[in-house]
């Protein structure tokens, strides 16, 4: 499955409320759902800067193909960290940083997050691709 299947497919589970209570409620079973981060990468070099609430990330390359887990102090934060796993992992690094993220703005979740939140949802993007660069110079590296 493609990123893009994968975003269009949370894009469909959205869709399916109109009321952002509902919404959130998605977004916190989703985080039920996270793969959880092994409690030795809960230590302040995984930690998401920028994020209001703590988001621990953390990302292993098997096969060439990224695997992300990670855990939050914030249920709703947890279910988006979950949403771009969901996006992401199992991907190259260079489908990973060729990826957008407008599906966010498709599920209207930018529009409907605190200033703080939107930050902090960005900043998750950014690390994630930042590992994804990381596994990508690494690789050349070793060929």
């Amino acid at each position: 499955m493609t990123i893009q299947d994968k975003q269009q497919e949370i894009v469909n589970e959205f869709s399916m409320f109109d009321d952002w209570m509902d919404k959130y409620n998605l977004l916190i079973e989703m985080g039920k759902e996270t793969p959880l981060i092994d409690a030795k990468y809960k230590d302040s070099s995984h930690l998401i800067n920028g994020c209001q609430s703590r988001v621990w990330l953390h990302a292993e390359n098997r096969n060439g193909k990224i695997y992300f887990t990670a855990d939050s102090d914030a249920v709703i934060t947890k279910g988006i960290i979950n949403l771009l796993i969901r996006t992401f992992s199992g991907h190259t690094p260079d489908e990973i940083l060729q990826a957008n993220t407008d599906f966010l703005d498709q599920i209207g979740l930018k529009e409907h997050l605190s200033p703080t939140r939107s930050n902090g949802l960005l900043s998750m993007v950014k690390q994630m691709k930042l590992y994804a660069q990381v596994f990508k110079l690494n690789e050349k590296k070793e060929s």
